[in-house]
């Protein structure tokens, strides 16, 4: 029995929501915290941090993007394949920010908890926010489009 449409863009949503949910949290509370601690500090508890978030929030990232993609495969109409299409695109950009601008400096930060802080390290923070709240503005407005394709009649 093949899954139903609405039950896809229902898990859709839920699983956008995760993700724009946990981004908001890291963004407005975690984060202003982090910013507040000495580097040593800091490291040991970014490190910590990241424990809880691997490999849980790239299996619901590509949920969200592969229910996008059946979504505008599947999708009656053009409209709301573009929709899909762009919600999926967005998200997609989740995933390449965290790849491409997160990791590297999460690297840093592991290789300075295994080798100790140098007193002139580079310190990532700033750089790790923003690559955050790029890629939080793209899980938001892909959660937006996904409830919109759902609410708005076609």
């Amino acid at each position: 029995m093949p899954l139903p449409l609405e039950l896809v863009q229902a898990l859709v949503i839920v699983a956008a929501g995760i993700v724009t949910g946990t981004f908001f949290a890291v963004a407005v509370s975690v984060f202003p915290v982090l910013m507040t601690m000495p580097p040593r500090q800091y490291v040991a508890t970014q490190r910590r941090l990241g424990e809880g978030y691997h490999p849980v929030m790239p299996i619901i990232v590509s949920s969200v993007l592969v229910g996008d993609v059946l979504l505008a495969v599947f999708a009656d109409g053009g409209g709301l394949r573009a929709v899909y299409t762009v919600a999926a695109a967005l998200f997609l950009a989740v995933p390449l920010i965290s790849q491409y601008g997160n990791l590297p400096l999460n690297k840093a930060i592991q290789a300075a908890d295994r080798d100790g802080v140098p007193d002139d390290w580079a310190d990532p923070r700033p750089g790790w926010r923003r690559w955050h709240l790029i890629r939080s503005v793209f899980a938001v407005v892909a959660l937006v489009l996904n409830v919109l394709a759902v609410a708005i009649p076609a």
